[in-house]
């Protein structure tokens, strides 16, 4: 049975038997782990999250996958494998010829894998979504609004736009009837805390009337504001103490639906302080490798790292030219290149499986691809950014737990993001077939 203050939480009777949990699994986009085990220390007024570590299991860090950014962290949420398995390797499309228009990894069939979402659903388990990565057209989810957006600045948007959003909104006339009773859905995609709230409405009207058995929902201003003004800062700061009070209600609204609910609060990818730009663009050009007639090796950012492509893989020449290159640009300190792989070691890492290479940036050096942009540029003010190596902690995720039969104040240490997904299986009684990884010690 619950316990009734909201933080003598998910107590279990002894010898109760194990049962598929409902599960709300909740990311709040780059949420480093300290902001809620060093509370404190940043005088953060966060007392859900806090008492999720009190009353819960947690992790100390969660190693994340390469690269560290949105989309192919989210679909390793979902899947348990690394982005080279599942199929989604960044955020954004690879495009050599800058025809996209900035298309983005939003469609759920590039996922090559089985979700999550797919086991609850062929489990007869119902499923529902807001906001999450790679979701447009996850027919698995029952009720679903998606992640998705035609222009990336809502200031551009058409406000016919909001028709899009409904028409990709699962099932048919969900979006129509829920705006009649909350209000207007953001047109595309909306990052600020204003969005978040849209979100936190939206969701719980669906935790109200759909009660799903398996919820994942996307909150995604705490990164926006790190990107802006960096982690930690006040602004930053500020936004998870709202997103703290969104928490609440969402996970008091799933107890509402079954008392022995199990609640995550997931995220992404850590955070840290930008101080550079380097655009790796600027030296493909000056070596006739990318030209405005064709190009025969591009570099493909990550963020805090970037791909290799070659047009032609097998092409050996072009490869040893490529292979200088990075090396000559890697001597050079003021570039901050750490680390330079081959596709060995880039398969050994789960990344970019058509990159010829991987150029592995330090921390706070951000990788550009443009052909404007200057070679090197110091950074002015506080933002921050994402997308380094795993292997760096300060781009480790959160992981927090709590419910019927999850220890209490159980300290995981560092664990691995592909360990999430079969851990929510085993909670759902679910059968996951490509995830690997051993599930975490979460019981009691």
């Amino acid at each position: 049975m619950l316990a009734r203050p909201l933080f003598l939480l998910f107590a279990m009777a002894a010898g109760s038997p194990a049962v598929a949990a409902s599960v709300l699994m909740i990311s709040v986009d780059g949420l480093k782990p300290e902001y809620v085990l060093e509370a404190d220390a940043h005088g953060l007024k966060i007392p859900f999250l806090r008492g999720l570590l009190r009353e819960g299991t947690y992790a100390r860090g969660v190693t994340g996958v390469w690269p560290t950014v949105t989309y192919p962290s989210h679909t390793t949420l979902l899947t348990g494998l690394s982005p080279a398995e599942h199929g989604i390797y960044n955020n954004l499309e690879f495009d050599p010829k800058n025809t996209f228009a900035n298309a983005w990894f939003w469609y759920a069939q590039q996922i090559r894998v089985p979700t999550l979402w797919q086991a609850a659903h062929e489990a007869g388990l119902s499923t529902a979504s807001i906001g999450w990565p790679v979701s447009v057209g996850a027919t698995a989810v029952d009720f679903l609004i998606p992640e998705y957006w035609r222009v990336a600045h809502l200031v551009d948007v058409d406000p016919s736009d909001a028709l899009l959003m409904a028409a990709v909104s699962r099932p048919e006339g969900l979006l129509q009837k829920m705006q009649a009773r909350l209000g207007p859905y953001m047109r595309g995609n909306d990052p600020s805390p204003p969005g978040d709230e849209i979100k936190t409405r939206y969701a719980l009207d669906i935790l109200r009337t759909q009660k799903p058995k398996f919820m994942t929902i996307h909150l995604s201003s705490l990164d926006e504001q790190q990107h802006r003004a960096g982690p930690f800062s006040p602004q930053a700061n500020q936004d998870l103490e709202v997103i703290d009070g969104q928490l609440a209600q969402l996970f008091a609204a799933s107890r509402a639906n079954d008392p022995n609910a199990v609640a995550l609060v997931v995220s992404d990818h850590g955070f840290v302080r930008i101080t550079h730009k380097v655009n790796l663009m600027q030296p493909f050009l000056r070596a006739g490798l990318v030209q405005s007639d064709g190009w025969k090796a591009l570099p493909w950012s990550g963020s805090g790292m970037a791909a290799v492509m070659l047009h032609d893989p097998a092409d050996s020449q072009v490869q040893a030219q490529v292979r200088d290159l990075l090396q000559s640009m890697k001597a050079d300190p003021n570039n901050g290149i750490a680390e330079i792989l081959e596709r060995d070691a880039i398969k050994q890492r789960g990344a970019f499986p058509d990159a010829s290479f991987l150029v592995i940036m330090k921390l706070g050096y951000y990788a550009l691809a443009d052909a404007t942009s200057p070679l090197q540029s110091e950074v002015t003010g506080t933002p921050g950014s994402h997308g380094f190596s795993p292997e760096y902690p300060e781009m480790r995720a959160a992981f927090f737990i709590a419910g019927t039969g999850i220890a209490r104040h159980r300290d995981l240490g560092v664990i691995d993001m592909r360990q999430v997904a079969p851990t929510v299986a085993q909670l759902l009684n679910v059968h996951l077939p490509s995830a690997t990884q051993t599930p975490l010690p979460i019981r009691q």
